[in-house]
């Protein structure tokens, strides 16, 4: 074999070689480019369980998946991931309730609830709501699916939930995306569509009807109540209303401010901050006279302003340091308007802790005790430290839904629209027209974020004719935002849940009718 042979063989033999590699890197490519992570659009797991709740078996089915949000043009522009838990030793469902639930944010996926509140599993927490290991999730004895079944349901980029592209394989932009789902009104108008699907798919038009919303999810809630009423015919038995927002209803100005006090009372009354004759006596015994000062006191004389009597002044002054917790000094520099996240910085200050944002019986520690705001809110930390985990164990190993697409705690949705926020006048005209419809508020008395008693005031707002009062309710608990998460805050508002289902389910042949 001469030299020139051989340059020419081993020069064959590395174009081979090079060909060889292209062809395995555009064989990976392709096979890289089949399996992107892409969420169906369409799609479902249907697992079978058993459970007590109450002590009693109760037999389900879970199915976990995916619905399309359709646009006019009946094209698919979305899909959402949804969980429906049924009891499946009904026969007739023409007569058992559909819970409907929503979390909020906006942008937080349909989890705290899900696997913390009404569904038949929860979380592994102690008795208090702080997480433990290992991660998982255990009987919810007191999950209401005894006497409803329940969908969860995952708005746009929350959860599972995406925006698709288009029929080109492009996908909207950012101000196209914003127009059709993020925002308070495009928010209630294409989860009502999806509603309507669901309810049809699932032959659920003759069940009673029920939405449950919590934080922002209220407001989702509240709108949804007249959109599917209006635009769907769809009408409801009950709206409740978990740790509520302002649902468009306007608390600003003095009213803000002096309706944070009953909460900044609760909080200082947990860490045994008031004086030894308010400590003594029962949270819900107490907190009236602080609600009653409120409105008939501190309101009148912060709406004086600069002009208040010195006198007058002196004496809220040291009404509000006794309820508060806080010193007459604090108060004073503040001009009678303490912000939320100076008292949480400022109760415990001489222990060097700070309180939880959403509940604030969680303690944080920060970098300088000085300062007029915690450097992180300690309840979201410790949330997240245990749900994370749950949601992700929980639906791939026990609900058998697999994918490779992230699960959103929270999505992208922002700029959020916030503009023509009508959705507690709308809860108010969808009352009106539907006398079967019934509202709860249930909210934490530890919540700061959105606090107990402007939930009240936000009740008394609602219908200012009075005459639809009987159908109003609320209740309050020992605990924060997500009052659930304490054991007994859990039995007892699972519970308020079951009677609300029962009072404002009508009796067989009950006419929804206003009477003289």
């Amino acid at each position: 074999m001469n030299k020139s042979m051989l340059t020419l063989n081993k020069g064959s033999i590395w174009l081979v070689f090079l060909a060889a590699l292209t062809l395995c890197s555009a064989t990976s490519y392709a096979d890289s480019s089949a399996h992107d992570r892409q969420i169906e659009i369409d799609s479902n797991v249907v697992t079978e369980h058993e459970t007590k709740i109450l002590g009693k078996r109760v037999k389900y089915s879970a199915t976990t998946g995916t619905q399309p949000v359709w646009n006019n043009n009946d094209e698919a522009v979305a899909t959402l991931f949804y969980t429906y838990y049924q009891r499946t030793d009904i026969k007739d469902k023409s007569a058992r309730p559909l819970i409907i639930s929503f979390n909020g944010g906006p942008g937080s996926a349909s989890v705290w609830m899900h696997v913390a509140y009404t569904g038949p599993r929860i979380l592994n927490i102690d008795s208090e709501g702080y997480p433990v290991q290992p991660y998982g999730v255990q009987t919810n004895p007191y999950s209401i699916l005894d006497v409803a079944d329940i969908v969860f349901v995952n708005p746009v980029n929350t959860g599972y939930s995406r925006v698709l592209e288009d029929a080109d394989g492009n996908m909207p932009s950012k101000d196209e995306q914003q127009k059709m789902f993020f925002g308070v009104n495009a928010d209630i108008k294409y989860l009502a569509d999806w509603v309507n699907t669901f309810v049809t798919r699932n032959n659920r038009w003759r069940s009673p009807k029920y939405l449950i919303g919590e934080s922002y999810g209220t407001t989702r809630v509240s709108g949804l109540a007249l959109e599917l009423q209006s635009r769907q015919w769809m009408y409801l038995n009950g709206v409740v209303l978990v740790s509520p927002t302002d649902i468009g209803i306007e608390r600003d100005g003095l009213i803000k401010a002096a309706n944070r006090l009953p909460y900044f009372a609760a909080a200082a009354w947990y860490h045994k901050k008031l004086d030894s004759e308010l400590q003594s006596k029962d949270l819900t015994d107490f907190l009236p006279e602080v609600e009653d000062f409120t409105i008939n006191e501190l309101i009148p004389a912060l709406a004086k302003g600069g002009f208040i009597g010195n006198q007058e002044k002196r004496d809220i002054l040291a009404k509000m340091a006794r309820y508060s917790g806080l010193s007459e000094q604090d108060i004073s520099q503040n001009n009678l308007d303490v912000s939320t996240a100076f008292f949480w910085k400022a109760l415990l200050r001489d222990e060097g802790k700070t309180l939880g944002r959403l509940d604030s019986r969680y303690l944080g520690i920060d970098e300088k005790q000085s300062g007029d705001r915690p450097d992180y809110w300690a309840e979201l930390t410790s949330w997240l430290h245990s749900f994370t985990p749950a949601i992700n164990y929980y639906l791939r190993e026990e609900l058998n839904y697999k994918t490779d697409i992230k699960y959103n705690m929270f999505g992208p949705v922002r700029p959020w629209d916030r503009t023509n926020n009508k959705t507690g006048e709308n809860l108010r005209l969808a009352m009106a027209q539907n006398p079967y419809l019934n509202v709860m508020i249930q909210a934490g008395y530890y919540d700061g974020a959105t606090n107990y008693f402007d939930a009240k005031y936000t009740m008394w707002q609602l219908d200012q004719s009075g005459k639809m009062k009987d159908r109003l309710s609320f209740k309050g608990y020992r605990s924060g935002h997500m009052m659930y998460l304490r054991r007994d805050d859990l039995k007892q508002s699972n519970q308020d849940l079951r009677e609300f289902i029962k009072a404002s389910t009508p009796a067989v042949g009950e006419p929804a009718m206003y009477r003289r």
